[in-house]
């Protein structure tokens, strides 16, 4: 075992690796720890101070477990530097094979540099790749839909079609997200119609879930459901 593995196998928990394994399919039950999500942070931020130990473990790639690459997300998100973000970032896409990994993934800078970030984002959320393409969306909707919203990123998530269900569920999460927080700018998008059946109608289940939406506009997207 690496240092870094014994680290995360000394807190491993083996009913939540099961747990885990159950939320996430395609990645082997033998490879979770159970390490959970609140120890991951903590034990990040205190090996965070060890800029040898940490850079070598983020390059030592693939990772074995699925709580190695739990962590490298967190340690990747504690980068203050947003070129090194990026670098770091981009050398990790390929080897996330799992929705828990990319949307823990956050980007400590954004407010410092929204303009490179969007950038970034646009041709993340555009890949092809399920996760990357899903990172871009995600960071779309948590940095760039209060302050810094503009329509056309409503008109660039509505764009990516995909058959992978983690991207086409994130495009939802979107344009639930911007229903409840820019209503005027996005509802065109479900009464036109614009997105797939399923993503629409998962849209509209999200926001009539959501507590940020208001009864009357759930009551309202309940009539602008498809029928399949």
């Amino acid at each position: 075992m690496t240092e870094i593995q014994k680290i995360l196998y000394s807190n491993r928990d083996e009913k939540n690796a099961k747990f885990q394994a159950s939320l996430t399919p395609g990645v082997d039950e033998d490879k979770f720890m159970g390490v959970r999500v609140p120890v991951v942070r903590k034990i990040a931020k205190e090996i965070y101070t060890d800029k040898e130990l940490v850079e070598e473990f983020l390059k030592e790639l693939p990772h074995e477990y699925f709580d190695e690459n739990m962590l490298h997300a967190v340690l990747i998100s504690m980068e203050s530097d947003y070129d090194r973000f990026v670098e770091k970032l981009e050398a990790f896409f390929p080897y996330i094979d799992n929705w828990a990994v990319s949307d823990t993934i956050a980007c400590k800078s954004a407010k410092k540099n929204p303009e490179l970030l969007i950038k970034d984002a646009i041709r993340w959320a555009k890949s092809d790749k399920t996760y990357t393409c899903r990172v871009g969306v995600d960071f779309i909707m948590s940095y760039y839909l209060n302050d810094y919203f503009k329509a056309e990123y409503n008109e660039i998530v509505s764009k990516i079609v995909s058959d992978e269900y983690y991207v086409n569920m994130m495009v939802a999460w979107y344009f639930a997200t911007a229903l409840a927080k820019q209503w005027e700018a996005t509802i065109p998008y479900i009464e036109e119609k614009k997105l797939s059946v399923w993503v629409h109608n998962k849209t509209i289940q999200k926001s009539v879930e959501s507590f940020r939406v208001t009864n009357e506009h759930k009551d309202y997207l309940r009539t602008l459901r498809i029928k399949k």
